[in-house]
């Protein structure tokens, strides 16, 4: 018999997480790694399940995530959107809570572009008056 599992795509920056939640004891693995292994900063972790502490889900479900692309700080964010979009899978009426926390709204700031005649995207070259 197939076991339930909900599903939820989560992006932050340029990174993307797939994320499959499992009734279970509480383990999150990351790309097949234990999350104290995967993301070496407690923050980070503390970002990454804030959707299970909002909707006091804690220790209910096994999440597998696989997540590409990006830094430490915007696989994060991808997983913590990926795992509040799953939850709302679970149950409909997590919504509320997950609107008032900022969980469902994906972050859409992105590295500005770099404009010609430019060092960076606003860095002008060094002035020098001779």
């Amino acid at each position: 018999m197939a076991q339930v599992q909900y599903i939820g795509t989560g992006r932050r920056k340029s990174s993307v997480a797939r994320v499959r939640l499992v009734p279970g004891e509480g383990n999150i693995v990351i790309n097949k790694r234990d999350i104290e292994e995967y993301v070496p900063f407690a923050a980070l972790r503390e970002v990454i399940k804030q959707p299970l502490v909002a909707t006091e889900t804690t220790g209910s479900y096994d999440i597998h995530v696989n997540v590409n692309g990006g830094g430490y700080t915007g696989q994060a964010g991808a997983v913590r959107h990926g795992i509040a979009r799953a939850l709302l899978q679970v149950d409909p009426a997590f919504r509320p809570t997950l609107k008032a926390a900022g969980l469902l709204t994906r972050d859409s700031r992105m590295k500005e572009r770099k404009k010609y005649g430019l060092k960076g995207a606003r860095r002008a070259p060094q002035f020098s008056k001779r």
